[in-house]
């Protein structure tokens, strides 16, 4: 059955909203941009259990997570019954389980995916990357990428991601809610991580020489970075990232939750957390393009690359898990210019938002993850198609 809801969106413009230096902005001094946005929202599955991460395969099958290590199939519009693969191993808590996806470059001809997920071992917990091969409706031949990066009920990371210049993986790993570790290159948390696709290190990661530091590291003082993508025309890499709350004090700025990122992140450099947050400023340190307070909870990034909205194109897109929104954002010369809010508090907590090689818009919610309110129906993977024009 497909949900249908026309929505139309028509918004002002504000010209030459452009600030002239970096500086980080509220999310309220962002203009809203001056097109109007013509959509049908349809129902693409429905019964879900906390679906995660999304990934669209070049025969037009889509892959997805389930948090509690299922791994689904959707083909032809229709969802599969059974789960293509149960991983084994998951360890079901707060907000952890099977999360991230991503699909080798070549998949075609390899027939490999890459899971994020967390483990539980001798009582601690630890995320791992795991690599399969599809073959004969199954998965098989597991390899692992990395592992035993240390985890908790709380602030993972997990986003998976294939850099489409260089062709490597990368990884977010969230602090696990300790906080000082985000800093110290020892740590392997609260990082990016940039490996080979067979798990080894690149040989020009930018700590690979340095002593004591973990080479496997790509960009650090991350607290919980959970959405990834690179800008289609610059190959920029941008991150979502959850800012602080109750589970580090709020105290320990002194402000209120929020200080929700956008960051475009590069080699080598710092984040900040846990010495910066909100629009704190610290010399070697880098700050958001976006700030979000009070909190929207960012799950997810996607840059839009399709064709079938095309004022859409190279914007960033993003779901919303306390906001209850999509977000969309105008991206030019590296600065945020417009942004949009689709479907706001109509669906309840949003986690993944991907565009699809036809340029649908595909968003997961997560509302049977213990903080949501469910429906009947919930959780269902949903998706934005052009309104006809009559």
């Amino acid at each position: 059955m497909k949900l249908k809801i026309l929505i139309f969106v028509v918004v002002s413009l504000i010209p030459n909203a452009v600030c002239p230096q970096q500086i980080t902005l509220d999310d309220s001094d962002i203009p809203r941009p001056a097109d109007r946005s013509e959509f049908l929202v349809e129902t693409v599955a429905e019964n879900l259990e906390v679906p995660w991460s999304i990934a669209f395969a070049p025969d037009g099958r889509i892959f997805f997570t389930e948090r509690p290590g299922r791994i689904r199939v959707i083909e032809r519009g229709t969802l599969r019954e059974k789960p293509l693969f149960t991983l084994p191993d998951v360890k079901l808590s707060s907000e952890t389980g099977l999360m991230g996806i991503v699909l080798h470059p070549n998949f075609t001809e390899n027939q490999l995916l890459y899971f994020a997920y967390v483990y539980e071992n001798a009582g601690d917990k630890f995320v791992r990357v795991s690599r399969y091969r599809e073959t004969n409706n199954t998965l098989a031949d597991r390899k692992t990428i990395i592992e035993r990066i240390p985890a908790a009920k709380f602030h993972a990371g997990t986003r998976l991601g294939f850099g489409p210049k260089d062709g490597k993986l990368y990884i977010t790993t969230g602090d696990a809610t300790k906080q000082k570790r985000a800093q110290k290159l020892s740590s392997i948390n609260g990082k990016t991580l940039r490996l080979n696709d067979d798990g080894s290190v690149p040989e020009d990661n930018p700590f690979v020489d340095r002593k004591n530091a973990r080479p496997e590291i790509w960009s650090f003082g991350h607290r919980n970075a959970q959405g990834m993508d690179w800008h289609p025309e610059s190959g920029v890499m941008f991150q979502t990232e959850h800012g602080p709350s109750f589970i580090d004090g709020v105290s320990l700025f002194k402000k209120r939750t929020g200080g929700d990122e956008i960051n475009i992140v590069e080699g080598g450099k710092n984040y900040g957390w846990a010495k910066i947050s909100h629009k704190m400023k610290k010399k070697g340190m880098q700050a958001p393009l976006v700030e979000y307070s009070p909190a929207v909870a960012p799950a997810s990034g996607s840059f839009y690359r399709g064709d079938a909205f095309p004022k859409y194109k190279n914007n960033f897109f993003f779901g919303t898990l306390k906001g209850k929104m999509i977000v969309r954002l105008v991206i030019q010369n590296q600065k945020v210019i417009g942004q949009e809010y689709l479907l706001n508090k109509k669906f309840g907590r949003i986690r993944e938002v991907a565009v699809s090689p036809e340029g649908y818009i595909y968003f997961s919610t997560s509302n049977r993850d213990g903080r949501g309110k469910p429906s009947d129906r919930d959780d269902r993977i949903f998706r934005l198609v052009p309104a006809r024009t009559r």
